[in-house]
């Protein structure tokens, strides 16, 4: 799973070295595998700056060619040749330095002085393809006059770099499956080595509706199998392609930009862990969705153009008619957004994760929503998620929001209660730790504290960690923040020799001997004390 330095920093305030957090997010258990620096144009933009066009006079040696002078913040101008026919005299524009590396695909060149066709050319007027800004044409980049000469053009196009950290998440681990759920835990291990940090979380007070023209019903069949099922519609949208910054922000995790749509539902399941559907109105039959399985065999075309046969114990958002997408791991064919769309419905759902496990694994699907749904997603966070994105889809793509949040709950998956024992926890870590610590790890870990006394805690878990239900577990939950490092090793091992008659002395030697020869220890018999001349034989048979 990729986690971007740059997302973080939306939520914390982070001023410490990345190597730092990169330590401190493998010593809690989420491992970072690898750091990697990502830049949204290959290169960076390094070596290219911001020019004026001088002069410009025609090569002599060739009619396609003019030499120019460029001014580019240095004492003296340089001499490019330039064999663009827009190039003109006043202009601002992109100048790649001697040295410059630029860059085509996975190709590269350097530039270079050099002679052409006899004059010599001192750098390079560049075009928005050679440079990764725009596509292919017969001219220069023209840049607005207001550019500063000598200006970095990472500077002047506000390019930005990002830090990503690959982390090999745990199974168990399904709460840091977003960047929140990853901010909760470095604020958290933070606070405890003395900062005071606090998670800046997406606002959703403006969310408001003001019309509802698009209503659709929504039954399930299952409770079992679809615990919570929120959904909102939304119409008046403009299908096209996201902004800029949300298409880097995908970039940087490696997530290809789709449509503005579709990569809004992508960044709120990387920011939250709470996977989104987008439905096409036009195209939910009868306006209603039924959430059940289906007749065994049934077939059914993906997002990937791939026919394939459904089982009955598969779980299926259907209209009217017939299935729209198998519930918590890919969309149909057939009734996604695409550019034509007009009015959408947005699901925001938890399903069942035993349920999404056998059905990603029966198809060979394995997709980022049910990466996250056969792990676990919080049940309590759909509404949230839900109005997060339908606030970023109305306010990149238009629209209104048009119907009341349909929210079916019936019954609440709740926290979990565990007492913790200070006793236990102190022979169980082998050390004490301070009360104080152990209250500020459970409240910054989002745990509840409902009662506090001289023997311990009563907590309340909340649903996002469904690996945290036993008091042992919220142990390992102080002690991984506290640091496991941290507990003091006693240099002395004390042990009772016990003797037992009953015991045959003989076997467990052999037992031990095996035990100890496996794990790479020689094993070494000496003669028993006996008479001295029987060493002789020894000398008689070296001769």
């Amino acid at each position: 799973m990729n986690i971007s330095y740059n997302w973080l920093n939306k939520y914390l305030k982070l001023e410490i070295p990345v190597e730092e957090i990169a330590t401190l997010l493998t010593d809690i258990g989420l491992e970072v595998e690898k750091i990697k620096e990502v830049e949204s144009i290959k290169g960076g933009l390094k070596g290219i700056v911001i020019g004026k066009v001088l002069t410009k006079n025609q090569h002599p040696n060739a009619d396609r060619l003019a030499i120019t002078t460029v001014d580019v913040g240095e004492k003296n101008p340089l001499q490019i040749i330039c064999g663009a026919p827009n190039v003109k005299v006043g202009q601002k524009v992109p100048v790649a330095m001697t040295g410059t590396i630029l860059y085509d695909g996975e190709e590269s060149f350097k530039i270079k002085k050099s002679k052409i066709r006899g004059e010599l050319s001192h750098g390079m007027i560049c075009g928005p393809d050679e440079i990764g800004l725009g596509e292919k044409t017969d001219g220069i980049m023209i840049l607005d006059a207001n550019a500063k000469v000598g200006t970095p053009a990472s500077q002047y196009f506000q390019l930005e770099s990002d830090i990503v950290f690959e982390i090999g998440l745990t199974p168990n681990r399904s709460d840091a499956m977003g960047h929140i759920g990853v901010a909760r835990d470095l604020m958290t291990v933070l606070n405890h080595k003395g900062h005071n940090l606090k998670i800046c979380m997406p606002s959703v007070k403006n969310y408001e509706h003001k019309e509802n023209k698009k209503n659709i019903s929504v039954v399930i069949d299952d409770y079992e199998l679809c615990p919570r099922y929120s959904g909102v519609s939304i119409s008046g949208v403009k299908v096209a392609d996201s902004p800029q910054w949300l298409q880097k922000q995908l970039k940087s995790i490696g997530v290809s930009p789709i449509n503005n749509v579709v990569d809004i539902t992508n960044y709120v399941l990387h920011e939250l862990g709470q996977p989104l559907h987008a439905f096409d109105i036009a195209k939910i039959n009868g306006n209603k969705i039924i959430v059940s399985t289906i007749k065994e065999k049934t077939k059914f075309t993906t997002l990937d153009n791939v026919e394939r046969e459904l089982s009955s114990n598969d779980l299926i958002i259907n209209n009217a008619n017939k299935p729209m997408c198998i519930a918590g791991v890919y969309g149909g064919i057939d009734s996604g957004v695409s550019e034509k769309t007009k009015d959408l419905f947005l699901e925001s759902a938890y399903f069942n994760p035993v349920s999404i496990r056998k059905t990603s694994k029966r198809h060979s699907l394995s997709t980022d929503a049910s990466f996250r749904y056969e792990r676990g997603c919080d049940p309590n966070i759909t509404v949230y998620a839900l109005k997060r994105a339908a606030l970023l889809i109305t306010e990149i793509c238009g629209g209104n929001i048009a119907s009341d949040i349909i929210d079916i709950y019936p019954k609440k998956i709740d926290h979990y209660s565990v007492n913790l024992s200070y006793e236990r926890m102190d022979k169980l870590i082998g050390e004490v730790i301070n009360r104080k610590y152990v209250k500020q790890i459970l409240n910054n870990l989002d745990i509840d504290i409902v009662k506090s006394t001289k023997e311990g805690l009563s907590l309340r878990i909340p649903p996002f960690r469904s690996d945290v239900k036993r008091e042992v577990d919220v142990i390992e939950e102080i002690l991984r923040i506290y640091g496991f490092n941290n507990i003091k090793i006693p240099e002395k091992l004390n042990t009772t020799i016990c003797y037992n008659t009953d015991l045959n002395s003989e076997k467990i030697k052999n037992i031990i001997s095996d035990l100890l020869s496996n794990m790479g220890f020689n094993e070494t018999i000496n003669n028993s004390l006996t008479k001295s001349q029987y060493t002789s034989l020894i000398s008689e048979l070296g001769k």
